[in-house]
This record gives structure tokens, C-alpha cells and sequence, in this order.
């Protein structure tokens, strides 16, 4: 399965980085059993608007795999948060959010990547969540959208939300136990040696 990381400057570190780390220790902790040479459980692409480094908001940069329009099809797609203020104004990331949500199997987003898929028009009618300091700015900017507090996460089936920055983790953990299995999802959190909250 193959899943896509949305990077763009500004974004919050751990939002990218905690879903790379649940699905690449997942594939490894996967492979623990099969046979070598066998294709990995899930493979992960960051992507940006173009092959262009990334600059984190702590400063870190981050070199994209593929880009907006040239990348695999995507089983899971995942919008990290941070200070996505010029992201709300980008049509080409907002039009590649709603082709995903339309394509992938599952969209998801981590923190304030809630604001970026409710201005995409993905979360109306549905239930949703963000960063608790950014809940009234979500229902401000889509008062479609049913605004959950005090949740680690909201599965709404195909689009999934997450609070901020580390309920990232538990919610990607949970996406593991959705595309494979609960024991997988659970050996993972493990070997991060992660106290995963399975219920949100």
C-alpha cells in the first residue's frame, strides 16, 4: 500500500514526521514475518508542489520524493498541519487534496491540515477535528463541517482528522489496524515504544 505525506514550508515537523515513522516501522515490523525479498506492507512518499526542498517551522528542511502531479497512486493520503496560511491560498494543493479525496482510499490530516481540507471542501457534512487552539478558526471557515472537541481523532471512513501534532501518531496507528491489522498496529507501537491511545 502506498502512502503520501503532503510536505510544504511551515508545516509542523512532527505532523510529517510522526506518520513517516508509524508507517515505515510498520512495514519493517511487518516484514519481521514474511519472506525475503517480499513487497513491503506500505511504502512512503513525501510530496510537494515541486522537487524543491521544503523548510519545516523549526527550520529543519525536507527534500520532496515526488511532486503534486507526478507521483504513485496513493492508497492513504496524508496532510500534516503547521502554519498552513499560504497553503489556504494555493489552489494547485487544495485542488490535489479534493483529487484525493476522490482517488485515495483514505484522506487523512494531522492538526491544523483540518483547515487545509476543509477549505478543499472535503469535510462538508462530515464530523472533523483539529488543534484544540484551532477549533473555532475550523468551524469559521466551514460551518458545514460538525467540530469535535476534546477526540484524539475522528474517523469519518473515508476522511479521517486528527487533533494536534502527536494524536498524529495515535491516529496513523489506528489507520495501520484500518489497512492491515490491529496486532500489526499494535506490535508497531510497540517497537516505538509509543503509549498508543486506541480509542480517541
Amino acid at each position: 500500500m502506498h502512502i503520501g505525506i503532503l510536505v510544504f514550508d511551515d508545516m509542523e515537523l512532527l505532523d510529517m514526521a510522526g506518520p513517516y515513522e508509524v508507517f515505515t516501522t510498520a512495514a519493517r515490523v511487518h516484514a519481521r514475518g514474511q519472506a525475503a525479498g517480499a513487497n513491503p506492507l506500505f511504502t512512503v512518499t513525501t510530496i510537494g508542489r515541486n522537487r524543491r526542498p521544503v523548510r519545516a517551522r523549526a527550520g529543519l528542511q525536507v527534500q520532496p520524493d515526488a511532486t503534486l502531479k507526478e507521483h504513485p497512486p496513493l492508497d492513504c493520503a496524508i496532510v500534516p498541519g503547521g502554519v498552513v496560511t499560504a497553503e489556504l491560498q494555493d489552489r494547485q494543493t487544495l485542488d490535489w487534496i479534493g483529487q484525493q479525496r476522490r482517488c485515495a482510499r483514505i484522506l487523512a490530516s494531522v492538526c491544523t491540515g483540518a483547515l487545509m481540507l476543509a477549505e478543499a471542501g472535503v469535510l462538508d457534512g462530515l464530523a472533523a477535528t483539529t488543534h484544540w487552539e484551532d477549533l473555532d478558526e475550523l468551524r469559521r471557515l466551514r460551518p458545514g463541517v460538525r467540530v469535535r472537541e476534546g477526540v484524539r481523532w475522528v474517523d469519518e471512513g473515508a476522511v479521517v482528522t486528527s487533533a494536534g501534532i502527536s494524536a498524529g501518531i495515535d491516529m496513523c496507528l489506528h489507520l495501520v489496524a484500518r489497512l492491515h491489522t490491529l496486532e500489526i498496529a499494535r506490535a508497531t507501537a510497540r517497537q516505538m515504544d509509543y503509549d498508543w491511545q486506541e480509542t480517541p
